[in-house]
């Protein structure tokens, strides 16, 4: 696998590198940092200070942050030394990050994420969910270390999600084995009315069965990747449902639709709210 770790001065990113050692086996494995300098060139700041002692204050943070890779390669397994690359770079975090994944053709990102709010997020931004939103590839957002990762919560939507997801995971093979629990979420829709209530109740059943089918495919094309697999089938909001679920999980893998920008703020996202709700980390495979 190659992956792309971001890092920061947080707890969280240092989790995040713990976290991607701990899963999967690495052909290449990149510490990127982004020395943002957008501040410091605001007139306010820049004017006082002098080109002379910009220059000093440029210098000095990325020294900084090439103090932190190799901090942060500490905590890297000997046995993944020999695939680390250090990249320390001034820019905008969020596309130097993007821009690390294109160029080293990255199977995974991983970014650490302090749990800002979804309003939070959407007036002061967050570098990790623009960059789990952006990312051309599979990416990890981890908020806590859980440690050692045996319970893994795997939901699927579709046929197409779930084909994309075994197919991911069947290439991307964990380290150790895990407890696989898959999960598929049969959404509710509230009824107006009295006279759409048998039409309601038709379309719920119809959705439930094609939830089993779904179920019963998923878990025997998963018994040839995982050893130990079971399945659930929930009612009611799929955040929410999924959210319940992950409290006893280590690890929550969900698919992406792929949605961006407009689209994604008219639509919305399951797998964008579960990255909220949810305290393990979170896998979004696309």
């Amino acid at each position: 696998m190659r992956a792309v770790v971001a890092v920061d001065w947080s707890e969280q990113s240092f989790n995040a590198v713990k976290v991607v050692c701990r899963l999967f086996t690495h052909e290449e494995l990149t510490l990127i940092h982004a020395v943002d300098l957008r501040p410091f060139e605001n007139p306010l700041f820049a004017q006082p200070l002098g080109r002379r002692s910009a220059e000093e204050l440029r210098q000095g943070m990325v020294a900084a942050g090439e103090r932190l890779l190799e901090q942060t390669g500490a905590l890297i397994p000997l046995t993944v030394h020999s695939s680390l690359k250090r990249v320390c770079k001034i820019g905008n975090p969020a596309p130097v990050v993007l821009e690390s994944i294109r160029s080293s053709r990255a199977d995974l990102v991983a970014v650490g994420s302090r749990g800002r709010g979804r309003l939070a997020e959407l007036i002061l931004g967050s570098v990790s969910h623009r960059v789990v939103l952006h990312a051309p590839c599979a990416a990890l957002l981890v908020k806590d270390d859980p440690g050692t990762i045996r319970r893994v919560l795997l939901t699927v939507e579709g046929q197409e999600d779930s084909l994309r997801l075994a197919t991911w995971l069947s290439t991307h093979r964990f380290n150790q084995p895990v407890e696989l629990s898959l999960l598929n979420v049969v959404p509710t829709i509230p009824v107006g009315d009295a006279a759409t209530e048998g039409s309601y109740g038709k379309w719920a059943a119809e959705m439930e069965q094609y939830a089993r089918e779904l179920v019963q495919d998923n878990v025997a094309t998963l018994r040839t990747i995982f050893s130990t697999v079971t399945a659930q089938i929930e009612r009611g909001d799929p955040a929410q449902c999924i959210a319940k679920a992950a409290r006893h999980a280590d690890l929550v893998i969900v698919g992406s639709h792929g949605w961006k920008g407009l689209e994604h703020f008219l639509l919305g996202s399951v797998s964008h709210a579960v990255l909220h709700k949810v305290a393990c980390p979170v896998l979004v495979i696309r």
